[in-house]
């Protein structure tokens, strides 16, 4: 037995759901073949509002997976949570292996928005029926509802929380499922986040804020990271599921290892309540942390999936703290895309739904490009190998970082590395 703090962490099953697809095969055969989530906003009437575009999920029908009295009882927030960690554990093997330790296995699954669709429909009600409120109320609206429900599906008994780091959530979430499997803590974890954001509060408030494109009439275009012409970021949906396990107790049941988790790393910029730090100080704190766990130089990525949502400021500071870790004459190797520009920004599930994409990419040797992006940005660092427009296939990829950064100044960095 490998002794408690370097015990090896390894990926066995994900479970998608993301606007270019409803399972991981579907999401990564859409990603790669250049197709986008962007659309109008089917869910309300935007109409009055400035901005009326989302990248929403396509043809969800949550009683394809629910009866109907748990559609009433819970969240879209949480249907979503239950469908892709239910991929996941499909995918893992676990139905047909009985855990002999349930207390070692546990679930942390983020959000940043919680049950935000039913507080508005509660609000709604209580303006129609004053005073009339679903007791299912209070269970649809709490951020952690989707991490208790899944322990509860799986028999789960041990560590189990939700972390809210807004857009850095759900790869806060893998980093603490990584921290405790490696500590001894637990020895199976599932991690992950959900985000369903699409509502008028959302949509009005960050639109508010100028967070939004306001591209309304080529809303497929819309996301555009990394463009000279990017005009903010457009809102997704949807959930990502990450099953770690122990190496050991992987390879003990015959579990299929799919990657493994080099180092993790978190960060604040403890400079602006919304605003990403100008030249990146906090995301250069975090990737020189997770770098430093996984024993590595920056140079040694194969291939960053870059946070980049589309925002003016937040994309170039973003590259400038990566350059500021790479010497130029070494950034021809490391291949670096915005998969937002698809999915569009999935909130605090947006790393959730990477780091999945960063598992293919190493699985497939393929890097999938930054689509929409016609004009890139002059002042983007030079040398790097951005991957535009058609994905870069055969390439050889040992490291892959994910990061992922939030309003107050939350920075998260995952690394995944091949299999061996």
């Amino acid at each position: 037995m490998t002794s408690k703090g370097s015990r090896r962490v390894v990926i066995t099953a994900t479970g998608a759901l993301c606007p270019v697809g409803n399972n991981v095969e579907l999401a990564w055969k859409n990603l790669l073949a250049g197709n986008s989530g962007g659309g109008l906003i089917s869910r309300f009437d935007a109409s009055e509002l400035p901005v009326r575009i989302a990248c929403e999920l396509k043809d969800f029908e949550p009683l394809d997976y629910f009866s109907q009295k748990e559609i009433n009882r819970y969240d879209r927030l949480s249907l979503y949570a239950l469908v892709a960690a239910e991929q996941a554990w499909q995918q893992s093997g676990l139905m047909d292996f009985s855990l002999t330790e349930p207390v070692k296995a546990g679930v942390i699954w983020a959000s940043g928005n919680g049950g935000i669709e039913s507080i508005e429909q509660a609000y709604q009600q209580d303006k129609e029926f004053p005073g009339r409120f679903s007791p299912y109320l209070i269970p649809r609206i709490l951020i952690d509802t989707p991490s208790g429900m899944i322990c509860l599906k799986y028999g789960l008994k041990g560590i189990n929380y939700c972390p809210v780091s807004a857009c850095a959530s759900a790869t806060t979430a893998f980093m603490d499922a990584y921290n405790y499997i490696k500590w001894g803590k637990a020895d199976l974890m599932i991690a992950g986040a959900s985000e369903a954001p699409i509502t008028r509060i959302n949509i009005g408030g960050f639109g508010a804020m100028k967070a939004l494109s306001r591209q309304n009439d080529q809303p497929a275009t819309a996301s555009k990271p990394l463009d000279s012409n990017r005009n903010g970021f457009v809102m997704g949906e949807g959930a990502g599921a990450l099953i770690l396990e122990e190496l050991e107790h992987a390879q003990n049941r015959g579990a299929q290892v799919l990657a493994e988790i080099a180092g993790a790393g978190m960060s604040n910029d403890a400079y602006h309540a919304t605003a990403t730090h100008p030249e990146g100080e906090g995301a250069v704190l975090a990737m020189n942390m997770a770098l430093e766990e996984a024993g590595i130089r920056a140079s040694a990525l194969n291939y960053v999936n870059l946070h980049a949502t589309s925002t003016p400021a937040g994309d170039l500071s973003e590259l400038r703290a990566l350059a500021s870790l790479i010497p130029q004459a070494d950034r021809k190797n490391v291949y670096v895309s915005s998969t937002k520009g698809a999915t569009g920004h999935l909130l605090g599930a947006a790393g959730a739904i990477e780091g999945i994409f960063c598992v293919q990419s190493i699985l497939d040797g393929i890097i999938p490009a930054t689509i929409n992006t016609e004009n890139p940005d002059e002042q983007l660092p030079d040398g790097f190998s951005y991957v535009w427009k058609n994905p870069v296939r055969s390439a050889n990829i040992t490291y892959a970082m994910s990061n992922n950064f939030g309003f107050g100044g939350h920075n998260a960095v995952f690394i995944i590395k091949k299999y061996t």
